[in-house]
């Protein structure tokens, strides 16, 4: 038991799904996992540990933005020794040929600023993915016939952005879409030599204005699950 997960220490799976939202992580345990039991509800950021194909397997909320995330995969890595790490999100669009629903796997995360930076100092270090996962979730995506794109995203560490002129020069630089959490997850995978990997699915879009539907937000989660398990123990000859 940590001071913000409740579980005891082998109620963490090696491999951890991490949503934003708690909620999403019960529904994705009783979607996808076989025997999901919750292992912490402590301040209502929810977990459940179950099987996937026999697989152990944690869906971990994490809350929204960098320095909850960082609380939760600091205690995941260091407390539980939790090995992989996928977040699963949505993102917003910031491309002409990045469509709503499609998926983004982010092979880099760029970011102002993050729990992290004062460790670094002057240095801007280059946050990345794993290229296990990530070819692993490509494939899994492919396979899958979901429109997929592999890239940089932008991690933001506000929601109610104000700075047009910042996003103007993501966009012109190729970034695919922007979230909240991934540059400090690969961050802290780094730092402690394990395995992360952001699977986005595109919600909203800052050029065209358009946003994902409520009643098709549940589905295209689904597609980011399922392509973030298969990656999960494909990458490492488990599947």
């Amino acid at each position: 038991m940590t001071t913000h997960i409740g579980a005891a220490k082998g109620d963490i799976a090696p491999t951890v799904l991490m949503p934003g939202d708690p909620y999403r992580a019960k529904w994705a345990a009783e979607m996808f996992l076989e025997n999901a039991r919750c292992i912490n509800d402590v301040r209502g950021m929810l977990g459940f540990t179950g099987t996937w194909h026999g697989h152990p397997v944690t869906i971990q909320g994490s809350g929204m933005g960098m320095p909850s995330l960082s609380i939760y995969a600091n205690e995941l890595i260091k407390d539980y020794d939790a090995q992989t790490l996928i977040r699963i999100g949505s993102c917003g669009g910031m491309q002409d040929h990045v469509r709503i629903l499609d998926v983004i796997l982010a092979m880099t995360a760029s970011t102002l600023s993050t729990p992290s930076r004062g460790i670094f100092k002057e240095l801007n270090f280059a946050p990345c993915a794993d290229y296990g996962l990530l070819a692993a979730a490509h494939k899994a995506a492919i396979e899958k016939g979901v429109p997929t794109h592999v890239g940089g995203i932008y991690s933001s560490d506000v929601f109610y952005d104000e700075r047009p002129d910042l996003n103007e020069q993501m966009m012109r630089h190729g970034i695919l879409g922007v979230e909240m959490e991934a540059a400090e997850l690969y961050i802290l995978a780094a730092r402690y030599g394990r395995r992360a990997l952001a699977v986005l699915t595109v919600s909203d879009h800052l050029v065209t204005q358009e946003a994902l539907p409520a009643q098709d937000r549940e589905r295209s989660f689904g597609d980011m699950v399922d392509i973030a398990l298969h990656a999960a123990f494909a990458s490492n000859g488990t599947r």
